[in-house]
This record gives C-alpha cells, structure tokens and sequence, in this order.
C-alpha cells in the first residue's frame, strides 16, 4: 500500500481540492478528503505531497525511442526513464526504427524490452507499409495480433492516395486508427524551414504550409469514404487547423495533436544556424501557432503529444541543411505550457491536464488518465512552484536537442508512479 497524503487534485469543476490517495495492488483504492493521521497505518509508504499538484500519469502518444536500431539516439529504457522524469507514465513509439516496425516480432520486442525495463507503459505502433516505403501494405491483422495499437508511416507520409485508401479500409475493419504524418513529398524536397523569411535570409530552402495540409485534405476525404479513424500527427498549419475543423463539423471522425514547440515557437524565433531549432514539421510563422493555440482550445486539436526525437550531438552538429529534423520533449514538456500558459493567466491548468491525460485516453481508448477510486494507479506529482533552468546535461534522454536550453519554468514533475509503483522520484 502506498499512500499519497494532501495532495493538491483537480475536481470535476476544474477546481484543486485536497485528497488523500491510497494506492493499493496497482489501482487508486480510494481518494479520502479531510485530515487524517496515516502515522499508524503499519506498512504502508507513505508520501506526503502537500503544496504539491497530483495529476493521473501524463500520457504521450507521439514519441521517438530509436530502439531497435538506433540505440545510439535512445533505448527503450533510456527513453522511458525520460518519460517517466518528464511525468509522463504511458507513451506510444513510432515505428520507423531499423528494422522498421512492419512485423509481429519487432512489435514484440518493443512489447518485451518495456517489460524488462518496468519503468512505463510503452504501446507500439506498426506501420502502415512495409519498410515504410510506401509500396506495399503490412500484414495489418497480424501486427494489431502482436500488440500493436495503430498503424502509421511516421516519419514520411503515405504518397500514393490509392495506398492510403486501402490502409484505411482494413484498419476501420479491424476497428483500428490510422495515424497519418501528412507531408507531400513533391513540395519538401531539401527542404529544412518552414517557407518564409528565416528560409529566404539564410538561403535555405522552405517547407510551404500546403505540403501538410495536402495530405490532410486528403485524407480526410478518404477517412469520410473508409470511416476508419483518422488520427493527425504533430499539426502545425492554420490551413490544417480549417480542414480538420470543418471535418469534425460534419461528423467525420478525424482527432488530431499538436506539440509544445509548434504552440510556442515559429520561424521569427529561430536565433541562426542552429539544427536544435530543427524539425519536422518545421516551426511555422507567428499566425500558425496562433491557429494552433486557438485550435488546442476549442477542441479541434484533441491531445498534446511531444513528438520526443532525440539525436546524438554529432548529428545535430551538422547544421540547418544537413541534420537530422527533431527536438527531445519529455523532461520540459509539461513545464513548458504550465509557464507559458497557466501560470501567466492564458489557460485554466484543467484544461492543460486534461489535454495531456484525459483526452489522449479518451481518443485512444486506453484505460488510464483518470484520476477515480478503480483507476490505474498511474500518477504524476509536480512542484508548480519552484523555478528552474532548462539543462539539457541533466536529461535522462541521451538526446540533448532542444531549443529550449536555458529557459526558466515552473511546473516541474518531481515524482512518478505507474501501476502504484514509484518509477522516478527527485
């Protein structure tokens, strides 16, 4: 037994009350109010978390963990400790590691690998065709088998339409998503910014809105013809953000995410040359992010997802055009938007958690991200409180790329227990 004493939780009303939380054979045995003495209850751990935020685990449904293949990038277990730093207790990893995810047995040893490292709930994605290259279709019916929760070519989108269609097709049979990276390559070609005027002052080639919104115009046309669901990865245009709205207008069901960066970031902010400050999609100008923060709230963009792609410093160090594209998020993901946004008045901190438990939960139908006697006792404490410096040095990642190095934030998670069991602690 584990007891969680004075905690700060939010109420159905989006108001913080105080509970007592008693943690029992991996579920939320039950939530007390008042005050209680807990120094005689023999056996029980007992954490005391007052003044403290106590959310249900954060979960992320967009991430990078590079194994197998790529352990140089981030393992499994290394980027689930990060997860589990960053308050994060259930995320789901992408499939375009080496050999790509496309077969029941590397969805197996993704499964496997999290086991052993017990640290998160780690849930695979397969993908959508086979090396990702978007010639042939996987064998859907065995990978969902093997554990996998949805089918994606993240990291490329799915160039032919008729492909697509058919993905979808046995995905919506198998009542499956389709998580979509929407990119047309015939408008990305070198391309490494977003179109615009950082592109046209350092000579780079950009990366137009419409090469996204191609593809979600797309393929929400096919997903209203399959009536699979369809799933947008890492939003970042305002012309993404209309056909997505318009989509739901009219019942197609089509859910989408957004990542920290693409909320508060654009082009104008990019300080030089720096390939931190490079990803995919790439940062947009000041009116998509406005979009993008007007989209989150009204509920057109569903989750907040971080789109965590670690990278080796050498990697990064190849400048603008020729690094990999991606940024590490799980360690100041939610300290982000806590300091940008809840703190300064802009949002309610409900509808920051909300976005970043109950509504991923929801979307994906898992069952977590609630905070109720019966639950998984999959939990996050954050100090709201106390400021501190982005340090990439102290990652538990092994990617060290963010553009965010020396930010101050409030919001930090300071303990995290999955399944009743404290995985990180401060």
């Amino acid at each position: 037994m584990h007891i969680i004493t004075n905690a700060s939780v939010l109420n159905e009303q989006g108001e913080l009350v105080k509970k007592h939380i008693i943690l029992e054979d991996g579920v939320i045995r039950t939530l007390i109010d008042g005050e209680s003495d807990w120094s005689t209850q023999e056996g029980a751990e007992i954490t005391d978390a007052a003044g403290k935020l106590v959310t249900p685990g954060l979960i992320d449904m967009h991430v990078h963990l590079r194994e197998p293949g790529f352990e140089h990038k981030e393992t499994i277990e290394t980027g689930s400790r990060s997860a589990a730093k960053g308050g994060f207790t259930t995320i789901a990893c992408m499939p375009n590691t080496k050999p790509v995810t496309d077969n029941p047995e590397t969805v197996q040893f993704v499964l496997e690998k999290a086991r052993k490292a017990g640290i998160v709930k780690v849930l695979p994605y397969a993908a959508i065709t086979v090396r990702e290259l978007g010639r042939e279709l996987t064998d859907f019916t065995a990978l969902k088998a093997a554990g996998a929760i949805g089918f994606t070519d993240d990291g490329v989108g799915v160039q032919n339409a008729q492909m697509m269609k058919n993905a979808m097709k046995m995905a919506a049979e198998l009542d499956m998503p389709v998580i979509a990276h929407c990119e047309e390559n015939s408008l990305v070609e070198r391309g490494c910014v977003t179109e615009g005027k950082f592109a046209e002052q350092h000579g780079l080639v950009g990366i137009p809105n419409e090469s996204e919104a191609i593809h979600v115009g797309r393929d929400i046309l096919l997903a209203e013809a399959t009536g699979v669901h369809y799933h947008v990865c890492h939003v970042s245009t305002e012309q993404s953000i209309r056909l997505i709205r318009q989509a739901k207008s009219i019942g197609i069901n089509v859910t989408a995410e957004v990542c920290p960066h693409h909320l508060l970031l654009s082009d104008e902010d990019i300080p030089g040359l720096d390939a931190n400050w490079k990803m995919n999609p790439p940062l947009r100008s000041p009116r998509d992010v406005e979009a993008c923060i007007e989209a989150l709230l009204d509920g057109t963009l569903d989750i907040i997802v971080t789109d965590h792609a670690p990278h080796s410093e050498e990697e990064k160090a190849k400048g603008m055009e020729m690094a990999p594209f991606g940024i590490v998020g799980f360690e100041t993901a939610f300290p982000l938007l806590y300091t940008k946004f809840v703190a300064t008045g802009k949002w309610d901190l409900s509808l920051l958690v909300r976005r970043m438990t109950a509504d991923p939960a929801k979307v994906f139908r898992l069952d977590t991200g609630r905070l109720e006697e019966g639950a998984p006792a999959d939990l996050t404490m954050i100090d709201l409180e106390t400021e501190k410096e982005v340090d990439p040095q102290t990652f538990a990642t092994k990617g060290r790329n963010t553009p965010f190095m020396g930010w101050k934030l409030k919001g930090w998670p300071v303990k995290t227990w999955m399944n009743g069991n404290i995985v990180w602690s401060e």
